[in-house]
């Protein structure tokens, strides 16, 4: 049996081109559960990895001249190992 949600308050729908981030304006409908939702991803994302995984990463930055972040940050932008 399928878990019921119905207590749960659905999240407005965004306009046709709105990514679905968080809001600028903190008045807007539903700026509440979508922060949590996109606050709660950008701890995911960033978390930190494991130790040879993060020196991989820095010493890769390094040979390119980026910093640990910036190179993170192409990889969770784009999939993409530099």
């Amino acid at each position: 049996m399928a878990d019921d949600d119905s207590d749960a308050m659905p999240l407005p729908v965004p306009a046709t081109g709105h990514n679905g981030g968080p809001p600028l304006e903190e008045h807007e409908v539903g700026a509440t559960p979508r922060r949590l939702l996109w606050q709660q991803a950008h701890r995911r994302a960033w978390k930190t990895p494991p130790r040879e995984v993060l020196l991989r990463r820095l010493a890769r930055a390094e040979e390119l001249g980026m910093s640990y972040r910036e190179y993170t940050l192409e990889i969770l932008e784009r999939g993409r190992y530099l």
